[in-house]
């Protein structure tokens, strides 16, 4: 493993994927709205622009010297609250930065990951496998990456391994900025990233011949399923 794009990779997740990276000896490379950790490569870029994605991935991979060997979509977001409270621009942003955005990075990757045989992995969510009140957005968007990942595991077998990720709950600042009401509990258990992040890069460091399709990973007190 030498070069590997993370979105979303100057915080939660994404940062502790780029900190594997960097463990197991390979160059991470971010795309996010605020810098990551001093040193790392990044490009600046608001996800909900899907070109204005496509367009960092490319500089990305040229910065890399041409050459990529993986893909890990970790930029997400949401707001919950009801369908008719949620503002359609808010709830549209949601969607396309955890959905939209994830195929549209891959998309401008794909090139580069065909020549190397790399590997793409996506993040989704427990809530693209299972359904909640006041979550339409984050729902419909973690379901979206769902389908797709599948779809384009189908579409690239051979060519580039692609693994679903789906993850319960985590330590992060996911959140922070929430009502109280959609807050975890006081005796919420949630999984620390870093252990989400070796499962991405347990997926993405598989042997040629060999890919990981879905990994479910949380708490062991966490119910993952409907």
């Amino acid at each position: 493993m030498d070069a590997v794009i993370v979105t979303g990779g100057s915080s939660g997740l994404g940062a502790a994927v780029v900190d594997g990276v960097v463990k197991a000896g390979g160059r991470p490379f971010v795309i996010d709205r605020q810098p990551p950790e001093d040193g790392i490569p990044w490009v600046e870029c608001d996800l909900a622009d899907t070109r204005a994605a496509e367009g960092a991935t490319r500089k990305l991979i040229e910065r890399a010297g041409g050459s990529i060997d993986g893909v890990v979509t970790a930029a997400g977001m949401d707001v919950p609250g009801t369908l008719a409270d949620i503002p359609g621009e808010t709830w549209d942003r949601i969607v396309t930065i955890d959905l939209l955005a994830t195929a549209a990075v891959i998309r401008a990757a794909i090139p580069a990951l065909k020549q190397s045989h790399g590997g793409v992995v996506t993040i989704a969510s427990t809530l693209g496998v299972k359904a909640v009140s006041d979550a339409t957005a984050y729902c419909a968007a973690k379901f979206g990456v769902v389908g797709f990942t599948r779809a384009l595991s189908a579409e690239l077998a051979g060519q580039v391994n692609v693994t679903l990720v789906i993850p319960g709950g985590m330590k992060t600042k996911f959140f922070d900025d929430r009502d109280a009401q959609y807050k975890p509990g006081p005796d919420a258990i949630l999984n620390e990233p870093a252990n989400v992040a070796n499962a991405v890069m347990f997926a993405l460091s598989q042997p040629a011949g060999c890919a990981v399709r879905e990994l479910v990973i949380a708490a062991e007190q966490e119910s993952s399923y409907p």
